[in-house]
This record gives C-alpha cells, structure tokens and sequence, in this order.
C-alpha cells in the first residue's frame, strides 16, 4: 500500500494572470497559501490483472482491462491520463477522497494530479522534485487533456506554504514569503472561509476569460492588468505586517475579478458579501474561478464570530482550516513499486 496527499489552496491575489493566455505575453503572479485540508491517494497492488479506480467524490468506478488502450476520455478521466503517462495500465487499484467537496474554489481538481502525480511516480521508483511534480501536472491538465485552467494550483499544492508564484514566458518560479509570524498568526486569525453551499463549473467561466485574454479583450486585460498590480500592493503589505489593508485589498480585486467573464458571481454571492461587509468583514472575493464555492472574507479584529453567525442565518456555513507548510507527500509506503508498461515489455 502507499497513501500520498496533497494540500488545497487559497488564492488570495492575482487569480486570473496564471492562465497561459495572459502570462505568456504579459506576465503574472499569484499570492497564495496552501490549506490543511487534503487530496488523498490510497494505492494496492490488485490480486487482479485489471486496473481500477474509485472516486468518492464523484461517486465513480472504473476498470481497464489488459492488453486494451488505456484512454483518457469519459469518466474519471484525470487519473487514466496520468496511468497512461507512466505506463501503468496493470495490476493496480487506487482510491482518491478530498475533503473538500469539487468545484468549490479551491483548486481540488488540480490537488488530485499532484498527489497522483506524486503517489505514482515514487510507486514507480522516480524521483521528482517539487518543480517537476507541478510542471507534470500542468502538462497532463491543459495539454493532455486540454482543460481551460491556469497553473497556479498545480505549483501551490505541490510546494505547499505562503507563496508568490510569478509566470511568464520564461518559466514559473515560486517564492516563499517569509512573514513574521506574529502577521501569519493575525493573518489566519481573522480570514473566514464560508461555503457558498453551490458547486460551480469553472470551465465555462475560465473558457470566456481564456478566450477572452487570447482576443486581448480590453476590459479583461484591463481588470487583469489591475489584479496583478494589486496581487504586488497585497505582498508588500504582507512583508511590512500591514494585514488589515491587506485584507481591505480584497475587496478592490474581487471588484475587478468580476469583470473576467460572466458568471463569476451570483445574487446569492453578492447579497451575502453585503451582509458580511455590513457586519466587520473588510474586505473579500470568492474562491477560485467564481460562481460558487468559498467565499474568503477577512475580518475585522474579533468579528469573525459575529460574521459567521450572520451568514450562517442565511444557510451558509464556515469551514475551519489552518495554513500548510508542507506541499505533496507520501505518507505511508509498504514498499509498493509498480513496473510500468514500457519496463515490463522490455522484461519479456
């Protein structure tokens, strides 16, 4: 057996620039964290030839059989591609749970391919760096299978920690913050993470906003341009402990941000931000692409009880977390080691 994991993030500035269409002309940057809620991958050799894997999430099974083409399309088509991508097509069962539900902001799609990516590649006796890892999980997401997503998860789940993660068309390079701590502590102190109670589907969002970059449409460039400039305001303030007007920053971002594409926010998004504004939160936006999910709001010093229980009346509910360090691991391997396609056609 081997269990790996892998952290979700929170995106708190500069969400957008990550997207190749924008980056690799303009350049960009995200300030994110990892959380400590997790993507698990649970992987036993089958007594079996078959390979199969089992989604709790999306409530999915599937099995390959042997000797057929291992393809990517159709259910819980994620996993097949990074199999195919190994090798592996054989005698392996793996079961995949997060503990946080999909689509809800936080970057759990891409979380899964990095502790895929991880639990596979060490089953297969490689060594790969953080960097690696991320590199390959982009790969498999926007050129394997041609999802519409940036590649600002993939780096923060597999480094882990309180990043400024900048792009361009040279590369991708993730830098540390090195905070005090006394501005960490208030930090996550005061940040509240309230679910929406709404999945969303971020394709379609982040297929307008691609489109969009690509046509160099100039309200989306604009508000883009303006999300990266102040994703460079949100770090110095940070570096300078200044956390109040990093979060009363929020606010301008999330104005912008709804300008990407249509659909990032809702009635139900707006009304309850209002609600929240009106009772010590100072700023916030919604998590990830937008249209469901988490919204992040940071509060006012000893506010944040009081938010939570104004929108809990409306049926929403917080969710506790604390920041990760720590990026993609293997937590457990019983000495597991897969022989993948190409390794067990050059042993007959």
């Amino acid at each position: 057996m081997l269990i790996a994991r892998a952290p979700v993030r929170l995106s708190f500035f500069g969400g957008g620039t990550d997207l190749p269409a924008y980056y690799e002309r303009s350049g960009g940057a995200v300030l994110s964290t990892s959380l400590n809620k997790y993507v698990y991958v649970i992987m036993n050799v089958s007594e079996q030839s078959a390979l199969q894997i089992t989604s709790s999430d999306y409530r999915m099974f599937y099995r390959h059989t042997p000797g057929e083409p291992l393809l990517w399309d159709g259910d819980l088509s994620l996993p097949r591609a990074v199999l195919q991508h190994f090798g592996v097509e054989r005698g392996v069962s793996i079961f995949l749970a997060s503990e946080v539900p999909p689509g809800t902001g936080l970057g759990s799609s891409s979380s899964v391919t990095v502790a895929l990516v991880k639990a596979i590649s060490t089953a297969c006796g490689q060594k790969l760096s953080k960097a690696e890892v991320a590199r390959l999980a982009c790969e498999i997401e926007i050129s394997k299978l041609s999802k519409p997503i940036g590649v600002q998860d993939q780096y923060a789940s597999a480094f882990g920690g309180l990043n400024w993660i900048s792009f361009d068309a040279s590369g991708i390079n993730v830098e540390p913050l090195m905070l005090a701590p006394e501005t960490v502590e208030r930090l996550e102190k005061n940040l509240l993470l309230i679910f929406t109670g709404a999945a969303h589907d971020s394709a379609h969002i982040l297929s307008h906003q691609r489109k969009s970059s690509q046509e160099r449409e100039a309200r989306v460039i604009d508000s883009l341009q303006a999300v990266y400039d102040l994703a460079l305001q949100a770090r110095q303030l940070l570096l300078t402990g200044k956390v109040d007007e990093f979060g009363r920053l929020l606010d301008q971002a999330w104005q912008h941000k709804k300008r990407f594409a249509p659909g990032v926010t809702t009635e139900q998004i707006d009304h309850c931000y209002a609600l929240a504004r009106n009772n010590g939160v100072l700023g916030g936006k919604i998590a990830g692409a937008g249209g469901g999910g988490f919204l992040t709001l940071y509060c006012e010093d000893g506010a944040v009880d009081r938010v939570a229980g104004v929108l809990a009346a409306q049926g929403l509910r917080r969710m506790d977390f604390h920041f990760e360090k720590d990026g993609a691991r293997v937590l457990f391997n019983a000495g597991l080691r897969l022989q993948n396609a190409e390794a067990a056609l050059a042993g007959n």
